[in-house]
């Protein structure tokens, strides 16, 4: 039997991309394992990671839900990866926040993905915001949160239910008054999709409501990982 030595180093070390390296070791010689930044971290110092989103913006509008899938349709969140881009967008995270601005309200949840593969190119669309640098340039994607997807063909198909949620409980109209509350719910939500969303070249990814909300305001965001097919 071949018996085989494993060395490393103790304490850290500070090296640059491509050097070799030996294995990091405590000081009574066990194998350092640690999450040494954030998640997100090593691939957003690489200019990887982008997001589109909105300000708190009035969603009470039938082109936020599922009743339009065309290219009509606001997202409340989404994205387009532009055909032929050559990067996979890796989605990461998901944000909706969601208010209500007046006692006479209807809920607008619960909420849904729908995706297209288009063979026609969307001409609209925002720069992503780069969260290395802080500015909206270097994303190959296009930012479609409350911007209709002028071009895109198929529509939109609703594929699986969002845990994103927000406001009233109820999708009927509902009168608050001094004695008798709406039911509300949380009004920010994260949803950690960690990859399990990829859109590739000509996919769009939109969030959107199952009912029309009225009287119903809300922020978003979406964030990503733009990775080489």
């Amino acid at each position: 039997m071949t018996e085989v030595t494993v060395q490393g180093q103790v304490g850290p070390d500070v090296l640059a991309d491509g050097v070799p390296a030996t294995l990091r070791l405590g000081r009574s010689a066990e194998a350092i394992v640690q999450e040494l930044h954030g998640r997100f971290f090593e691939t957003n110092y690489r200019s990887a990671v982008y997001s589109g989103g909105m300000g708190l913006t009035s969603i009470n509008n039938v082109t936020f839900t599922t009743g339009t899938l065309g290219a009509t349709v606001t997202p409340i969140a989404g994205v387009y990866n532009p055909v032929g881009s050559a990067f996979n967008l890796v989605i990461l995270q998901a944000i909706l926040g969601v208010t209500v601005t007046a006692a006479t309200a209807t809920g607008g949840g619960p909420y849904v993905w729908a995706t297209s593969i288009t063979t026609a190119a969307v001409t609209t669309g925002n720069n992503p915001f780069n969260r290395k640098t802080l500015q909206p340039s270097g994303s190959v994607a296009k930012d479609l949160t409350n911007v209709a997807p002028t071009g895109m063909t198929p529509n939109l198909a609703v594929r699986f239910a969002s845990a994103l949620t927000g406001g009233l409980i109820k999708n009927i109209s509902s009168v608050e008054t001094a004695v008798g509350q709406n039911i509300g719910t949380a009004g920010v939500t994260v949803e950690n999709i960690d990859g399990a969303i990829i859109v590739p070249p000509g996919g769009v990814l939109a969030l959107l409501a199952t009912t029309t909300p009225v009287a119903h305001s809300a922020v978003s965001g979406l964030l990503w990982e733009e990775v080489p097919v």
